[in-house]
């Protein structure tokens, strides 16, 4: 199937095609660009909300229940679930996102795990593509779930409009777990398993938290609580994002859609260079004996690299 078919049928909401294009995204970096490139112009229509916070918060149950309120209200709804890799496959570890999956037979629906492959930042490389794809392929909603490992899982504000961080009580040092990038990337704050112990004060918490920091924002970022297991508070939930998504429409949204395309080109232009680079590198020889040399435990992979690129920063710097 060529690229161009493949296009149009991810712009008919083709399921099967768009599996199939999401498998490009992840496993083929020249076909990627090009389906991308194709599809690009058409995306730019989705609301696209990522969920973050830290392990055992509940994030997947909380989106389940999510899609299935979305979906009450008749949008079409995109999860892209983004799990650990197995260290022995390079596969999602919770590939079939079991809770789920009631969810995968309703064609409103699509569902896709993606495994990290050591990618840092919570999300996996071509994160950013697979939401491309969906929002082309017509849904309306995506919802983004990073992998819940700590504090480091900023990266998803590169993908987001709008980002929910999700924390619940009894998680050891409560307000440990959302400290530093995670509060100031948050639009909206949920506290899940809101019917356990101290779940109000793990809310005053990071509304002290807020106070302290005094960024000043013309959005707020709301604190909601949730129970995910029984529904409770998903609607509000819904409600605090489509204001959001409100506010986003004016100004604001232009400013962060600017940041966002900004990361994006710096991103891509930093791997077309460290592609380039590599590839001249490797066509002198030298690569390969620092290869062996570091094999050897004759050099250390930064001297090696300090070596290599010496001629090149002073040709740059000079021209600069």
């Amino acid at each position: 199937m060529t690229i161009d078919e493949i296009v149009k049928g991810v712009l008919a909401g083709d399921r099967r095609i768009i599996a199939r294009a999401i498998t490009i995204a992840e496993d083929n970096a020249l076909e990627a660009q090009k389906l991308i490139a194709a599809i690009y112009p058409h995306t730019g229509k989705a609301h696209i909300i990522g969920l973050t916070g830290p392990g055992g918060s509940g994030k997947s149950t909380l989106i389940e229940k999510m899609v299935r309120e979305y979906r009450r209200k008749g949008k079409t709804v995109g999860v892209v679930a983004v799990d650990p890799s197995s260290p022995f496959t390079g596969g999602a570890f919770l590939g079939d996102r079991i809770r789920m999956q009631e969810l995968s037979t309703d064609e409103g629906v699509f569902i896709r795990s993606m495994a990290t492959r050591n990618y840092a930042g919570g999300i996996a490389k071509a994160t950013k593509d697979v939401v491309k794809i969906l929002d082309a392929a017509g849904k309306d909603i995506i919802l983004v779930e990073t992998v819940g490992a700590g504090q480091s899982e900023v990266e998803i504000i590169k993908v987001a409009q709008s980002i929910v961080v999700i924390h619940a009580p009894g998680l050891g040092d409560d307000i440990q777990a959302i400290k530093a990038g995670l509060m100031e990337i948050a639009d909206i704050f949920v506290v899940n398993k809101a019917d356990r112990e101290n779940a109000d004060k793990a809310a005053m918490d990071i509304q002290a938290m807020l106070q302290l920091n005094n960024k000043k924002t013309a959005w707020k970022p709301p604190i909601l609580k949730t129970t995910a297991l029984t529904g409770e508070g998903v609607s509000q939930l819904i409600e605090k994002l489509e204001e959001h998504r409100n506010f986003l429409e004016k100004e604001e949204e232009r400013r962060k859609s600017l940041l966002r395309a900004e990361a994006e080109l710096v991103e891509a232009i930093k791997e077309k260079i460290v592609n380039v680079v590599i590839n001249e590198l490797k066509k002198k020889g030298e690569f390969e004996d620092l290869l062996h040399k570091i094999l050897d435990k004759k050099i250390d992979p930064a001297s090696a690299a300090e070596k290599l690129l010496h001629g090149k920063l002073k040709k740059a710097t000079r021209d600069a």
